[in-house]
């Protein structure tokens, strides 16, 4: 047992930091081979196409994987993703008559929409998997996905220097991995497609509403400084900030490799009454994200910004603080999430909407007033300040929830 959770881990974390820096590499891709305008219309298309990707993601792996309701199947959850996969297109395509891009960026926002949309898909193949306790074929397929995928746009990239060719190479493999590789996977588990049960389907939407918006005001939350940018810098800072705030990215989803190998274990404790053993998990794998990015903070300050201009032939000397605060911010977000998949797996979602809503405004107005005055270094202000003020919120919720129900409930 405890090589299989070993197992599941190591291929987990392989396979999901390959998929997260995968976005990483393609922005130095872009901005190397197509120019720095271009680059900038990629790095926020890439943003806005992961807060739509949040539709077809809906309730998300997490809430399928710890789903404890014997009258919902997976072939309920099946359904559902269908039905969001094809809402999240339809957003897509409204958000773009509002903004009224040029054709160009319609075009990269909309084929990294479906991108993203297939990857979501997967996502509900995966929850079966790990619900099998299988979760390192999920870290093999993330794995093959995020080096081919590489590979592949570069190659496609060089050849024709054509950002939307490079996308669609990317679209393709996605299927293919999807077809020969996750979906043969089922097979082990006898998962027989039934005709939909649309009162179970319609469930998921009821029960799994509150973690949607959740989800949508993280990202919204995430992303906010790069709206701001949008509304108020041209492409070229869009371009910089994409760039600086990239190391952040990758540490946040760090945070969800880490805790998804445990959702099973937490579960597992609740059922069990174990609240303490919950707390102790919570509280180590929040530590764990927290020394990760001190660590991260402090490579940051020393190689950051020569790595960065080294990989995007950029000049950024003058970001080096924002590259730091950035990172840090990033690092508060990380502690957030953990907290947040806790209170996902006790079944609270409405407290964190309540959250979110006061976080996102707070982002909102925050940083377009700073955007405003200071412009690109205002982005990174913004993020700083938001990201320690959900962490701050969350902890203080959990630690009050903690004193005030879970003892009572569980213990």
């Amino acid at each position: 047992m405890k090589n299989k959770t070993f197992k599941n881990f190591s291929f987990n974390m392989i396979g999901s930091t390959v998929n997260s820096v995968t976005s990483l590499f393609l922005l130095i891709f872009v901005i190397r081979i197509n120019g720095v305008d271009i680059g900038g219309i990629f790095s926020f298309s890439f943003s806005t196409a992961c807060l739509l990707q949040v539709i077809a993601n809906y309730a998300g792996r997490a809430y399928q994987v710890t789903e404890r309701s014997a009258d919902i199947s997976d072939n309920d959850f099946i359904y559902n993703k269908i039905v969001c996969c094809f809402i999240m297109i339809l957003a897509g395509f409204i958000f773009i008559f509002i903004k009224n891009y040029s054709y160009v960026k319609c075009l990269i926002l909309m084929l990294l929409t479906l991108f993203k949309m297939i990857e979501s898909f997967a996502e509900v193949i995966y929850a079966i998997v790990q619900k099998n306790d299988d979760l390192y074929k999920v870290g093999i397929s993330l794995f093959l996905k995020g080096l081919l995928g590489i590979v592949i746009f570069l190659l496609v990239d060089l050849f024709t220097k054509n950002v939307m060719l490079s996308i669609l190479s990317l679209i393709l493999l996605n299927i293919i991995i999807i077809v020969f590789y996750d979906i043969i996977n089922l097979k082990k588990y006898n998962l027989k497609m039934k005709k939909m049960k649309l009162n179970n389907v319609l469930k998921i939407f009821k029960f799994g509403f509150f973690t949607f918006t959740l989800t949508l005001m993280t990202q919204y939350v995430i992303n906010a400084s790069k709206y701001s940018i949008d509304n108020y810098l041209s492409d070229k800072y869009q371009t910089v900030f994409g760039i600086i705030v990239m190391p952040a990215t990758v540490i946040i989803l760090c945070g969800q490799f880490i805790i998804h190998p445990f959702l099973n274990k937490l579960t597992n404790f609740l059922k069990n009454k174990q609240i303490n053993e919950f707390n102790k998990m919570i509280f180590k794998l929040s530590l764990t994200i927290l020394m990760f990015g001190i660590c991260s903070c402090v490579i940051a300050y020393f190689i950051g910004i020569p790595f960065l201009q080294l990989l995007y032939k950029i000049k950024l000397g003058k970001y080096l603080i924002d590259l730091v605060l950035i990172v840090f911010g990033s690092t508060c977000f990380g502690v957030a999430y953990i907290i947040s998949n806790a209170l996902i797996t006790l079944r609270d979602t409405f407290s964190q909407v309540i959250i979110f809503i006061v976080t996102s405004l707070f982002a909102f107005f925050i940083s377009n007033y700073l955007v405003l005055k200071f412009g690109i270094h205002g982005a990174s202000y913004s993020y700083l300040y938001t990201m320690i003020f959900l962490m701050v919120v969350y902890i203080g919720y959990y630690i009050v929830k903690q004193i005030f129900y879970c003892r009572k409930k569980y213990l």
